[in-house]
């Protein structure tokens, strides 16, 4: 298995524990979409991916009909995306993203989770440079008509990355400027889209001791909790 795949079985359980936390995220993405591209997922690839993934996340159909529906109200306001970089302690590095109607209140109260919990603040492009960003699919077993092998082959001219299985069903990780072609090719082909997602993985990783790693998991999760933050991404082992 690749580094992307046991990236994601590592912390996935993890980053979809808050049911609440997780719904307040898609509604976010639903915002967003919608305001970008209508609210004909038929139309708009990116509110039909968005839906995918409330579906995998067992999110009530109403609840995703009622944002959709307040996302095209011209009085809510949209989310702006803003990726914040910085260091916790012992080198680790952090990317934050975030989705913000008011980017001084987040920018606020992320300086302020680092400063709190020893962390560097830091400014644009310090450690961005130090992930690769990638996008994910997650596919139906059920709707490939190829073996797995024949698969692979089939993806090859979308640059992918990695092809893997687990519980869930075919795991599929190419380059973030991929996506919306990959997308594409799989809806052509009837391939079942169960979700999809981009992801931030660390080129190196450092490895710490219990005690510290305790420490950096502290900032970690008080960034996790702030209303506007998305996802968080390190580089500890």
């Amino acid at each position: 298995m690749g580094r992307a795949f046991e990236r994601r079985k590592a912390s996935k359980m993890k980053r979809w524990s808050s049911m609440s936390k997780t719904f307040t995220r898609i509604g976010k993405d639903i915002v967003i979409a919608v305001k970008s591209g209508g609210t004909n997922p038929e139309t708009n690839a990116k509110l039909r991916a968005v839906i995918q993934n409330a579906k995998a996340a067992n999110m009530p159909k109403a609840n995703v009909e009622r944002a959709i529906k307040k996302a095209s109200d011209k009085n809510t306001a949209n989310y702006e995306e803003v990726l914040f970089e910085g260091y916790a302690p012992h080198g680790i590095a952090l990317l934050v993203e975030t989705a913000t109607d008011n980017n001084n209140r987040t920018v606020a109260d992320v300086r302020a989770a680092f400063n709190k919990y020893n962390g560097n603040f830091g400014t644009s492009g310090s450690v961005v440079f130090m992930f690769d960003h990638i996008c994910n699919f997650t596919i139906s077993k059920e709707s490939i008509q190829t073996d797995f092998e024949t698969l692979e082959l089939e993806l090859i001219d979308f640059d992918v990355e990695e092809v893997a299985e687990d519980e869930e069903g075919i795991l599929i990780y190419a380059p973030f400027e991929q996506y919306g072609a990959l997308q594409k090719y799989l809806e052509e082909n009837k391939l079942e889209i169960l979700s999809s997602g981009f992801e931030r993985i660390p080129t190196t990783t450092t490895k710490l001791g219990e005690q510290e790693h305790e420490e950096v998991l502290t900032l970690i999760e008080k960034l996790e909790e702030l209303d506007d933050v998305q996802q968080v991404y390190h580089s500890m082992e």
